[in-house]
């Protein structure tokens, strides 16, 4: 049987996350040619291309596409693994701001997990709209930021992943069909509530706001209700609700980019590293 060598998987998943092999070697402290060799011996290994060159863009390749998933949690267990059983002596607190619309996935799944693997890292989590964790007095509360950017390419060195916006309605009720669109959406100052009524006007469609709730979780009991219609990154969008296709009614909403921002005063503080990286690892 072969093996996957971790070092290999790395610069793959690094690449994969960064669009850039430039990139991704200054994030490893590798060279570009060093880089570029590692994925080359990982396509040896798998006997198939990861990557393609589309003028001066890097994208996966369809066997890329399918492997990055494996990939990435091959790294997430092996990173776990060893922050539990290597008695991390990393310690310290960091003051994270996620946005309220991620605060339901990521405070369970993500932020958990790194609890766990690292208990001596105290976190201190503050949900707030990406508007206010931007702010003068948001960025200086805060040791690490994350984020959501309504134009991506504004700021692509900071930049994790992008995600596409989409209109989301109950799975048992026909809402969305009503003359003037009912809209749930979290408060002024919400990417997702300026988008969705900046193109609503565009195309001269009647709505209205009929609930304003802060965090996806009251979003997503009255939208189960039957009570309206959103709009919601897709990776967050729960099971139990319906996402509706793009048309004349309900238009394409485009993408956000969702950045991670650290602080200059931390850029010695490891614990602040640390759940960066988790972070990117475990959204991309």
């Amino acid at each position: 049987m072969k093996n996957l060598p971790m070092d290999l998987l790395r610069a793959f998943v690094s690449v994969a996350q960064l669009n850039s092999i430039t990139k991704a070697g200054e994030m490893l402290g590798r060279s570009q040619p060093a880089v570029s060799l590692q994925i080359k011996r990982l396509e040896e290994l798998l006997g198939e291309s990861l990557l393609i060159r589309n003028g001066k863009n890097l994208e996966l390749s369809e066997t890329g596409e399918r492997f990055y998933s494996h990939a990435n949690q091959i790294l997430s267990l092996n990173d776990l693994a060893l922050s539990q059983f290597s008695k991390s002596s990393i310690s310290g607190k960091v003051r994270l701001g996620i946005p309220s619309e991620f605060a339901t996935i990521l405070l369970p799944k993500i932020v958990s997990r790194f609890a766990k693997a690292y208990p001596n890292v105290t976190l201190e989590v503050n949900c707030e709209l990406s508007k206010n964790l931007l702010s003068k007095t948001g960025k200086a509360s805060h040791d690490l930021i994350l984020a959501l950017q309504d134009n991506p390419n504004e700021t692509r060195d900071e930049l994790v992943k992008t995600d596409e916006l989409v209109w989301v309605t109950s799975a048992d009720h026909n809402t969305h069909k009503l003359p003037i669109v009912p809209l749930i959406a979290a408060a002024q100052g919400c990417i997702y509530r300026q988008r969705a009524i900046g193109l609503l006007d565009r195309i001269k469609q009647p709505w209205q706001i009929v609930y304003t709730i802060p965090d996806l979780t009251g979003i997503q009991y009255a939208i189960q209700e039957g009570l309206g219609v959103t709009v919601l990154a897709k990776s967050t969008v729960p099971g139990n609700l319906r996402i509706l296709p793009s048309s004349g009614r309900f238009p394409d909403l485009g993408k956000v980019g969702i950045s991670l921002i650290a602080s200059s005063r931390s850029k010695k503080n490891e614990a602040v590293h640390l759940l960066a990286d988790f972070l990117k690892t475990s959204l991309a």
